[in-house]
């Protein structure tokens, strides 16, 4: 298992939740990609509303406009595994935002399989 503690990099996809690579959602074809790769851990959010470049709303508030709500995925790694892994994400994407930030990661306890 990786060690998470000290200065990683937090990374944040921004995508729609109808982009989809074939007949797959692109948020479960990315967090399958990560964990392939096997980054640490990565967590997708649905978002209540959200608008882009097209200035399109999005938003749960009225089911016409709750077609491509956003999705935003999170993962929390060394520099080096965002590197080596944002070529693949490029060609995966077609339309959206990746921001990368440094963190400070406090705690992190691993699981420890068949402790009791």
């Amino acid at each position: 298992m990786q060690e998470l503690a000290g200065e990683k990099v937090l990374m944040r996809i921004h995508i729609g939740e109808g982009d989809r690579r074939g007949s797959k959602s692109l948020y479960m074809d990315i967090i399958d990609l990560l964990r392939a790769r096997k980054l640490a851990g990565a967590t997708g959010f649905r978002g209540a509303m959200s608008y882009g470049s097209s200035t399109v709303l999005h938003t749960d508030a009225i089911e016409v406009m709750s077609l491509n709500l956003p999705i935003v995925i999170e993962c929390v790694v060394s520099e080096e595994n965002i590197q080596r892994v944002l070529p693949e994400l490029d060609a995966m994407i077609s339309g959206g935002l990746i921001t990368l930030e440094r963190a400070d990661v406090i705690l992190y306890r691993p699981h420890q399989s068949g402790a009791a």
